[in-house]
């Protein structure tokens, strides 16, 4: 894992109070087509240097550089509403339905 990371945060045009945060230098290329088809337009929002032991609202900056390291992205969800967002996108994939349909 990296002592530190070059981040850049992007809000969801779609789910108030969702953000992706990625490695700037590779941009929105790891995150997957479904995912970002359920996010909508990413807006960037903030571009900052991330270390383990930044304080953060709410994740934990260690667990977002891990994340980042491991798949390429980290994924905040809104507050409350992981279980039905979850819901939803696993409902849309049995159906075969694109988001918003």
């Amino acid at each position: 894992m990296s002592d530190k990371l070059l981040c850049e945060i992007f809000k969801s045009s779609r789910k108030d109070e969702m953000y992706l945060y990625v490695d700037k230098r590779q941009g929105l290329a790891h995150v997957p087509e479904p995912l970002l088809a359920s996010f909508g337009k990413p807006q960037a929002l903030l571009t900052m240097i991330l270390t383990a032991d930044k304080k953060l609202a709410r994740a934990s900056a260690a667990d977002i550089i891990e994340a980042i390291d491991s798949q390429g992205f980290y994924l905040q969800m809104p507050p409350g509403n992981e279980t039905n967002l979850l819901t939803e996108h696993l409902a849309q994939q049995h159906s075969g339905n694109p988001p918003g349909e």
